[in-house]
């Protein structure tokens, strides 16, 4: 039984579609953001970033969501979430690393600004700023997809999640993912997987926007 200690919406989503999507038991811990409970010392002895998610699988302590996602793939091969073939492999781990490391990044950098200046009158900036930076992300995802109906592989796999995820949290900007053309199908499409209905509505995380 894994126990995945995530909050609605947080970066604790990914995973979740994960194991979903795997079948295999779980449960979910609560980590109240409004409470600061990551920051808490009990939750800082289980992930000293103090951040969601945490992936606890009897006595071993995972944290970082896509490293999660990566463990529990490796673990449930039959589960078919990564290509096994070397160059789908490949472009898995190449669109992967491009949601994690600039995607959610920039995404990172336009909802908390105030980590990236000691200056309040730079916020603004900064949203504005990252509007455009996302938008070209968002740009370049758009084009890649073209009418495909999976990221890779022609299958569902742990980009799909991710990209999801980074698209719900997307949905604020003057410049959605689902403005984008291709994109918008895509998405719509991917919301009518069971699992991602299923962990949107046990997150409660309204899909009306995707029908």
């Amino acid at each position: 039984m894994y126990t995945l200690f995530y909050y609605p919406r947080n970066a604790s989503l990914a995973p979740h579609f994960v194991l979903k999507a795997l079948n295999v038991p779980y449960q979910l811990e609560l980590v109240d953001r409004k409470k600061l409970v990551q920051k808490s010392a009990q939750y800082l002895q289980m992930n000293p970033t103090g951040r969601i998610p945490t992936l606890v699988d009897d006595d071993f302590i995972l944290f970082e969501s896509a490293a999660i996602c990566l463990y529990l793939c490796e673990k449930h091969p039959n589960g078919h979430l990564i290509p096994t073939e070397p160059q789908a492999k490949a472009d898995f781990y190449q669109w992967l690393m491009y949601l994690t490391t600039t995607l959610q990044n920039e995404l990172m950098v336009y909802y908390y600004p105030e980590r990236h200046t000691q200056s309040a009158i730079m916020y603004d900036d900064i949203v504005h700023t990252q509007q455009s930076r996302i938008r070209e992300c968002l740009e370049l995802l758009n084009r890649y997809i073209g009418e495909k109906v999976y990221m890779v592989n022609e299958q569902f796999t742990v980009c799909d999640c991710y990209m999801f995820m980074l698209c719900i949290w997307a949905d604020e900007l003057k410049n959605p993912p689902l403005s984008f053309k291709n994109l918008n199908r895509y998405l719509k499409g991917l919301a009518k997987h069971p699992a991602i209905k299923a962990v949107c509505d046990n997150e409660q995380t309204d899909l009306c926007a995707y029908k």
